[in-house]
């Protein structure tokens, strides 16, 4: 089968699609023959092995798995041993960020995190979902009306479908990204829109009753100042040491806010609950182009650059 593959931390270049055996499903496990895959930013993260954690996951030195791809759109074409609630020729979908393997004509994935694709999504949009979805599901949950968020990242896959979770919330939004996504991000309902290359939100004087940040750079001095009196700010991923200071910072702060790390409860549950709320039309993934194995190292250095509107799949 077509795949493609890396055998070492670097840039796209690094790159190559190469014919390598279809893999054979373990127990637990299932084999989908791909239909769709969304690049995340953590193919990158896994890609390049920066931040260090991706490395502590990933592999230390070089990469223990040679093909990325994880929110993955397939059909079953057969099970490993000990797999009973699921049946060849069924459409499935799920974030398998621990065992990758999407950018291929065929992957092995959990069986445990596998949910079957509603009749309502388009392969495209099932692969939009799993991760992206569910980190926006989980950065918005308890808003309410009149609540004051700041998304910082908002132009991306999680950032877009946490603006509409928000909007519908009756939040007031504030979008921070790149200038190039600022008109579309206002066309998507935020209510102000702030260049990160211009200006530096937490230097505004203004203040969020929460914040929502896809890639921590900020120490919590400077994120306690654009925090309103029992405000929150959750992070999703950055350098290790800004993620380190936010913990402990944001302990050492707790009585005035809340400042530290979101955490995504990954998995079957929360796969569904976003495919569920997709085929009820709340959330709607803004599809920036389909592309196919070839354009792989593209689609990750787009990425990776923040330059890509929404998300991208690739369909081998």
């Amino acid at each position: 089968m077509q795949a493609v593959v890396y055998d070492r931390y670097g840039g796209p270049e690094l790159l190559r699609i190469a014919n390598i055996e279809v893999p054979e499903p373990s127990k637990g496990q299932v084999r989908v023959k791909v239909s769709a895959c969304a690049v995340n930013l953590s193919d990158w993260e896994y890609l390049v092995g920066s931040p260090f954690y991706a490395r502590l996951v990933g592999g230390l030195f070089r990469p223990r798995i040679n093909v990325l791809g994880s929110d993955i759109v397939g059909v079953i074409d057969k099970l490993g041993a000990q797999v009973s609630d699921l049946e060849i020729g069924q459409r499935v979908m799920g974030d398998f960020v621990m065992s990758r393997g999407g950018f291929a004509e065929y992957a092995c994935v959990p069986a445990s995190e596998t949910v079957i694709v509603p009749d309502g999504l388009t392969d495209e949009i099932a692969a939009c979902l799993p991760q992206a979805g569910g980190i926006a599901v989980a950065g918005c949950s308890d808003l309410k009306e009149g609540t004051r968020l700041l998304i910082n990242g908002a132009g991306g896959g999680s950032g877009t479908m946490a603006l509409q979770l928000a909007k519908a919330a009756g939040s007031h939004v504030t979008a921070v990204d790149n200038d190039k996504k600022a008109a579309w991000l206002s066309s998507l309902g935020a209510d102000e829109v702030i260049d990160y290359r211009q200006v530096n939100f937490t230097e505004t004087g203004e203040k969020w009753d929460r914040i929502l940040d896809m890639i921590a750079t900020r120490g919590p001095g400077e994120i306690s100042r654009a925090l309103a009196k029992g405000g929150a700010y959750q992070a999703l991923g950055g350098g290790v040491p800004v993620l380190l200071a936010l913990v402990a910072g944001g302990w050492f702060r707790s009585r005035r806010h809340s400042i530290g790390m979101l955490i995504v409860p990954s998995g079957r549950v929360l796969t569904e609950r976003v495919a569920r709320l997709a085929v009820d039309g709340r959330i709607t993934p803004h599809l920036d182009s389909v592309l196919t194995l070839s354009s792989v190292p593209e689609a990750l250095s787009r990425t990776g650059h923040g330059e890509v509107r929404g998300k991208v799949v690739i369909k081998p």
